[in-house]
């Protein structure tokens, strides 16, 4: 690398740095691009990769949630900025059941929360879930009535420390956790002896085994 280039490249990181510390809120590379004055993404990519890289050891690390950029505090320094303060109030056991049905399955419409609940889910629920900034209104399904369907946000990602919806756990991940009660697995297991019976009747719903993933929080 030219040392031309080697200052280019530290002033475009120099600017990145800049522009997302002062940011209220995280900021995609066309976001970014268009700061620092229409810069080639894959410059800014370039720039965010290095970026990162020189705070991965950082009290703050550069990271990217659901294709956006921020700083926050290292996970093994987050005891030192704790202060006393009221605790958020916890889900329910039915808006963590939902807020995990939308995760997997999402852009869901209430109807079909409702059918792998196999309970009716009320208004006060999904109200809950949009105050958290968790889930957000994402259209209406082009069918008859026209429902309207959720999906999860950006902050839902945040909340949870996920990239995207690809790293939510499996199931393996959720037993080996301890997110899975003996009645869940015995409903899975269950589910999986009925699944394999039918087999030749076409695809099949995995309701339930999901639905403890957020119950940690």
């Amino acid at each position: 690398m030219t040392e031309e280039v080697h200052k280019e490249a530290d002033e475009v990181e120099r600017g990145l740095e800049a522009t997302l510390f002062a940011a209220e809120e995280p900021l995609t590379v066309d976001q970014l691009a268009a700061n620092l004055g229409g810069l080639e993404k894959d410059l800014v990519r370039d720039g965010l990769a290095a970026l990162q890289q020189h705070y991965s050891r950082r009290g703050v690390q550069l990271v990217e949630r659901g294709k956006r950029w921020h700083f926050e505090t290292a996970a093994d320094m987050a005891h030192l900025l704790r202060r006393e303060k009221e605790q958020v109030r916890r889900l329910s056991r039915a808006a963590t059941e939902v807020l995990a049905i939308i995760a997997y399955h999402e852009p869901v419409s209430r109807a079909e929360i409702e059918s792998i609940r196999g309970v009716q889910t009320s208004s006060g629920t999904l109200d809950v879930l949009m105050e958290a900034g968790w889930i957000r209104l994402a259209g209406r399904r082009e069918v008859p009535g026209r429902p309207v369907i959720y999906a999860t946000t950006a902050e839902f990602l945040d909340h949870f420390g996920l990239a995207s919806r690809r790293d939510l756990p499996g199931i393996d991940e959720l037993r080996a956790a301890g997110l899975l009660d003996p009645v869940d697995e015995a409903f899975e297991e269950a589910m999986a002896d009925s699944g394999s019976a039918e087999s030749d009747d076409g695809d099949h719903d995995e309701p339930d085994p999901d639905l403890e993933e957020d119950s940690a929080d």
